[in-house]
């Protein structure tokens, strides 16, 4: 296998002309990822995580910087990238008087399969991500849901090397959504497919991406594994309950000369603080409450999410966040490029 990168940029920018305003939907965007690797790219809506994948997908030219996408330059040479990656985009990508297979078949034989292996390949794709129900069906027929899992399969058809997916899984119940996981493990673990997404389930992010990185407004802003930024920008919350006031005000003392994090009150009994390593600080901090001769009734440990590495970045969750400003829904969608 070889060991350049799949995917290289180096100051990709994009900017929008929106009601005579320039909207920066990009800027300076340069990573590397190699092959076979699980990226999930998060931000909230206007991010620009929807226009970096159509920039490296070659559906639309970058307004300056450079990339490469399986060896070829998206600008010089686009027909090459297309022919090596799947897209699954946002919308919906069938054409809706054809029933949901024979879409899969022709997909198979514009890749360039022959009739015979189009064929199998569909039925693969009906059975893996349970398409069986509606495959008869012409697509126009079909429920949000049902037309993203073709969205999916239509991607997949060529079992590409490179796989990029935008909110794949939006629309999709949990054993769908299941399904299509387990369908994009197979192919790693099968293929070596590399796979770039974008996502707002921060769970499937935390799960099974082994890098996230994280954009908001037009650049990004981290990029690691999940449990490293959760480590490093984010922590356990702890809380003490306490049967009295007069405790909890005792306690705050104790556990604060235990770490330098703040120690804040919720109530008048609880004491609540977030700090790097909890899962090892909650322990260290019970034993010297018993020795100040405190009792708490209560003590709890939750594990830092993503949204919390957000909020952490950008002093908003993600889901607070994920309401755009004005300007980025426009840049985001169709808007004159420039």
């Amino acid at each position: 296998m070889t060991t350049h990168p799949i995917i290289e940029t180096h100051g990709l920018t994009k900017h929008f002309s929106v009601k005579k305003k320039t909207v920066e939907a990009v800027t300076d965007l340069t990573f590397q990822v190699a092959p076979g690797e699980l990226v999930a790219f998060l931000g909230p809506n206007g991010a620009g995580k929807t226009t970096s994948l159509r920039m490296l997908t070659t559906l639309i030219p970058p307004t300056s910087g450079t990339a490469k996408v399986v060896g070829h330059d998206i600008a010089g040479e686009p027909a090459a990238v297309r022919a090596r990656i799947g897209y699954v985009g946002q919308l919906t990508s069938g054409s809706y008087a054809q029933r949901a297979r024979d879409e899969l078949v022709y997909q198979g034989l514009f890749y360039g399969l022959g009739r015979a292996a189009a064929t199998r390949r569909a039925d693969e794709l009906v059975e893996s991500l349970d398409l069986a129900g509606f495959a008869a069906r012409p697509v126009q027929q079909l429920s949000g849901g049902q037309k993203r899992r073709l969205d999916v399969a239509l991607g997949l058809v060529h079992a590409p090397t490179l796989l990029f997916l935008d909110e794949p899984s939006t629309g999709l119940d949990p054993q769908s959504r299941a399904n299509l996981w387990q369908h994009i493990l197979d192919l790693r673990a099968s293929h070596g497919t590399t796979v770039f997404l974008t996502t707002h389930y921060l769970e499937e992010a935390d799960r099974y991406a082994e890098r996230v990185m994280v954009m908001d407004r037009g650049r990004v802003i981290a990029d690691d594994t999940a449990t490293r930024l959760k480590a490093d920008l984010a922590g356990d919350q702890l809380t003490f309950g306490f049967a009295t006031p007069a405790e909890a005000d005792q306690a705050a003392g104790v556990v604060g000369r235990l770490t330098p994090e703040p120690v804040r009150r919720e109530g008048e009994r609880e004491v609540v603080l977030t700090a790097p390593g909890g899962d090892t600080l909650l322990p260290a901090a019970l034993r010297a409450l018993d020795a100040a001769g405190l009792q708490a009734v209560r003590a709890t440990g939750v594990p830092p999410t993503l949204d919390d590495v957000f909020l952490a970045l950008t002093g908003r969750s993600l889901r607070e966040a994920d309401q755009p400003d004005a300007d980025e829904p426009a840049a985001e969608l169709e808007g004159a490029t420039r």
